[in-house]
């Protein structure tokens, strides 16, 4: 059950497994600074850190004269104490726009997050005088404007697409509609669960049959930063998992290894989390053509939902799983322009007391 579930635990090991593969590959100064992290850092983060510092090597590697063709793991701290400020620009410039080789385009938020960690390495190695310098001080980071403009559905929206799953009606073709009876009432609970708790996809990926307790409505899931939490869910949550359980789920033949999970694919397999991401772009494609719909914005419809009738921020923090509440009144700053549209028609000087 939860944490502890047999997927948990080797989602954990092949999470280990990845990062010292990632390790192998790694310089010594990153790996110094790697292995500085690794007891107070979740190993999914030091997966991200060690392949953008990876892209950064390479880059070194590809295109700095003083170091081009040389090995990775032979870039040693002299060699990083020889990096200038018009290098890490080139740099930002590469991670821009790359048409050449490995091909790609970041926007300003990937920059700022992928010079975030080899930033992070620089500051480490000055600090413990590995370095003499940080060039990494010397360059700005892309300014980043907050979007007060939260993407989410109203109402209508959401009564629609949850429609749009139970009556097939959204599908032009017979194929599509012979599929979706297939998965009908898994989709259907997936949805209902998602927009009516607000879970992350990756916990409604985790979870397992015996996660949910229907004695007091409530979930047991696994947080992203790995740590264990109980939620509660409606009536109309229960009633739709109770549906798709003693139905659709008794069909399927659980692939060895996949018997606890909750969420089934047709094949017997867990559900993915990104078939779980699939299915959701593929009903609102259909049904909010004019909006991007992702299961974070099904997130953000409950969060929006429960602080518009809550008015309790700290409640929202709570329920969605923020460590910082912060990140929760950054996130929905953007309703408190609906408090002050309540304003308006509130002082009338023109208006009889009696």
């Amino acid at each position: 059950m939860g944490k502890d579930s047999d997927f948990y635990k080797d989602k954990s090991k092949n999470q280990k497994v990845k990062l010292r593969e990632l390790q192998a590959q790694l310089p010594k100064p990153a790996l110094d600074y790697i292995y500085s992290k690794e007891q107070t850092t979740q190993t999914s983060t030091l997966i991200s850190y060690s392949y953008d510092l990876l892209t950064f090597f390479r880059f070194l590697a590809a295109s700095n004269p003083t170091i081009a063709g040389s090995e990775l793991k032979k870039i040693d701290y002299k060699v990083l104490d020889q990096i200038t400020a018009d290098d890490i620009e080139e740099y930002k410039r590469y991670l821009e726009l790359n048409t050449e080789g490995e091909q790609h385009e970041n926007s300003k938020r990937a920059i700022a997050r992928k010079l975030s960690p080899l930033r992070s390495m620089y500051k480490y190695l000055l600090a413990r005088e590995f370095v003499s310098k940080d060039p990494t001080q010397l360059v700005d980071l892309p300014k980043l404007k907050k979007d007060k403009n939260i993407v989410r559905m109203n109402n209508y929206e959401v009564q629609s697409i949850l429609d749009a799953i139970e009556n097939g009606e959204a599908f032009a073709s017979e194929r599509q509609r012979k599929y979706n009876q297939k998965t009908r009432g898994r989709d259907l609970a997936i949805l209902t669960l998602m927009l009516n708790t607000g879970i992350r996809v990756s916990e409604c990926n985790g979870l397992d049959l015996n996660d949910i307790d229907f004695n007091v409505n409530s979930l047991t899931i696994v947080r992203k930063g790995g740590g264990q939490d109980i939620i509660y869910f409606n009536d109309d949550v229960s009633t739709t998992l109770k549906d798709y359980i003693n139905g659709e789920r008794t069909y399927i033949l659980p692939v060895d290894g996949h018997e606890a999970a909750l969420f089934y694919s047709l094949q017997g397999k867990r559900l993915s989390v990104d078939a779980i991401e699939n299915l959701v772009k593929k009903y609102a494609k259909i049904v909010v053509p004019n909006k991007k719909i992702t299961p974070h914005k099904l997130r953000s419809t409950y969060g929006t939902a429960l602080y518009r009738e809550t008015g309790d921020i700290r409640l929202v923090a709570d329920v969605l799983g923020h460590e910082n509440i912060n990140t929760t009144i950054d996130y929905y700053a953007a309703i408190e322009d609906e408090h002050k549209k309540m304003a308006r028609n509130a002082v009338d000087f023109r208006r009889n007391d009696n």
